[in-house]
């Protein structure tokens, strides 16, 4: 392969199941991949990747050219639009949804047509029923819980909005707060609209909001703010969350001053390096509030993308029908390479009790729409002004029929452009 980065050492990650699949058809030719999985243990994945894929394809030559994660966002635009290559590292839903109105991605319906698996994460890269892209790993959101306070409380895992609360008020009168969170930096107050807005609403209203289709006006947007109120009436958060990133809100809930955190998977690891074991922690779904309203999960999802002006496209499709196999799904998601859920539901995880729970969660449960995460759902502009008003309601609640008239304004001006 000519890498044009100088490699790091890959670590072989691959399987022999993987790499006895059967091949597909005789690639030649350049195979030009752009990659913005720049960290180590990403970076040695994706090098073993496109070694592999060559290997399989001894005619073909597999580029790899590695670009920092935060530089990409700035010039994939340009790289589709001048010199496009032949894969490219994305995001699904919203977030390439410019990139396939300016029919800059490729429509790779084909491709899903040949692979099986992938049903729960099919809509986050669909849109108007055609699929421009294949995930290749994503996490889960959802609520974890001191196991152990909430046995000594006699709670049991919430499955209604009701229960909840209950739970909730049991934690408040035992002297605890419910929720830890810090919102110095705002997106962790995403995450609690997303669940609210989700299970208030539903996915499609929710994505709906976020393409700028629905009134921030809209009463249907004001009762999720109203079921957020009831918790934030009660006390349920930490106190002067404001002025705590998510790693320093950690400790009110290792030291049980608070029961539970809304957050992605990423956060399991600084609680076990914070002394807590597992049999401590536990994990559970976001309950319902509506009634029959399917249940859409926050899971931001990594992709791969062919460019619309792809020299390569057969070779191109090849790698993304590789890279989602179940086989490659169980090898690249592992604890020592990217450490996180396969897209693939016919895939295997590692023997950790929260990434199990989280792929059940996500692949055998069907959840009703997988979403990104609010500050990539909504465009930029948006998020950021979006998450500003979540963090300002969190702390003054008083002020929501200003903050919505605000958001209201932005989404006017913002979609229009």
């Amino acid at each position: 392969m000519r890498s044009i980065l100088t490699a790091l050492a890959a670590t072989t990650i691959l399987s022999g199941a993987a790499l006895a699949e059967a091949h597909g058809p005789d690639l030649t030719g350049t195979l030009r991949i752009v990659s913005d999985m720049s960290n180590p243990a990403p970076r040695a994945v994706m090098e073993d990747l496109a070694e592999r894929f060559e290997e399989m394809h001894p005619d073909l030559d597999v580029e790899l050219q590695v670009i920092d994660r935060e530089a990409w966002k700035t010039q994939i635009r340009n790289t589709l639009s001048a010199n496009p290559p032949d894969v490219v590292n994305w995001y699904a839903a919203n977030r390439m949804m410019p990139y396939v109105n300016a029919a800059l991605f490729e429509d790779v319906s084909d491709v899903w047509e040949e692979i099986e698996g992938l049903d729960s994460v099919k809509g986050a890269l669909t849109i108007d029923g055609a699929q421009y892209g294949v995930p290749y790993t994503y996490y889960q959101w959802g609520v974890y819980y001191r196991q152990d306070i909430f046995e000594e409380l006699g709670l049991e895992e919430p499955e209604t909005w009701e229960q909840e609360i209950a739970n909730c008020q049991v934690i408040l009168d035992s002297g605890r707060k419910c929720y830890t969170i810090g919102t110095k930096f705002l997106w962790t107050a995403g995450g609690w609209f997303d669940y609210l807005n989700m299970r208030t609403n539903g996915f499609d209203f929710h994505m709906a909001l976020a393409r700028g289709e629905i009134p921030w006006t809209d009463d249907r947007v004001r009762q999720t703010f109203a079921n957020w109120r009831e918790l934030i009436d009660m006390g349920a958060y930490i106190d002067n969350h404001q002025n705590y990133s998510w790693q320093e809100a950690l400790p009110f809930m290792v030291n049980g001053e608070a029961t539970s955190y809304l957050m992605g998977n990423f956060a399991v690891a600084p609680m076990r390096d914070a002394g807590l074991t597992d049999d401590q922690i536990d994990f559970y779904q976001f309950p319902a509030i509506g009634e029959d309203i399917p249940m859409a999960e926050d899971a931001p999802t990594d992709t791969f993308h062919i460019p619309a002006g792809a020299e390569n496209k057969e070779a191109a499709r090849e790698f993304l029908k590789f890279v989602v196999s179940a086989d490659v799904q169980t090898d690249i998601n592992r604890g020592d390479a990217l450490g996180q859920l396969p897209v693939n539901a016919q895939s295997e995880v590692d023997e950790d009790k929260f990434l199990e729970q989280g792929f059940a969660m996500l692949s055998q449960n069907s959840p009703g729409g997988v979403a990104q995460f609010f500050d990539r759902d909504f465009p930029a502009e948006m998020a950021a002004l979006g998450m500003e008003g979540l963090q300002e309601f969190m702390v003054y609640p008083d002020n929501l029929e200003d903050i919505l008239q605000r958001l209201e304004q932005a989404r006017q001006r913002i979609y229009a452009n």
